[in-house]
């Protein structure tokens, strides 16, 4: 199973992102779907996930209000729209599957597939 996360960049202190992550995996439809950053030298940190049909969403305090996590599973396809962006932001951003539907707290071990990442860098 591939994940392809595509739509990061270089944005300024206070723009906009959207980050997309698509699969041609049938089964996309059943799973929850998660995401995650990476910054140099730290540890991997959940962002947000949705459930398999997209009525349950659970976020990081750390971008509540700033980011929002979507799904289209027409197109197999999971979308993280990133606002208010800060330098503190900059990361590689993977996307994550989680087979069993259900949004987890943000651990990492729930997560069966992973994306590639993309970078995201904001400039002060």
């Amino acid at each position: 199973v591939q994940l392809q996360a595509s739509g990061g960049g270089l944005v300024q202190a206070g723009g906009s992102l959207r980050l997309s992550c698509s699969t041609s995996a049938r089964t996309f439809p059943n799973w929850a779907m998660g995401w995650f950053r990476q910054a140099p030298g730290k540890e991997r940190e959940f962002l947000a996930a949705i459930a398999w049909n997209g009525d349950y969403t659970h976020y990081a305090d750390s971008v509540k209000g700033r980011f929002t996590i979507s799904r289209d599973n027409a197109k197999n396809t999971v979308y993280l729209q990133m606002n208010s962006l800060k330098p503190e932001d900059t990361a590689v951003y993977y996307c994550a599957a989680d087979l069993s539907g259900v949004v987890s707290q943000g651990i990492l071990e729930d997560y069966e597939y992973w994306g590639q990442g993309t970078l995201v860098t904001v400039s002060s």
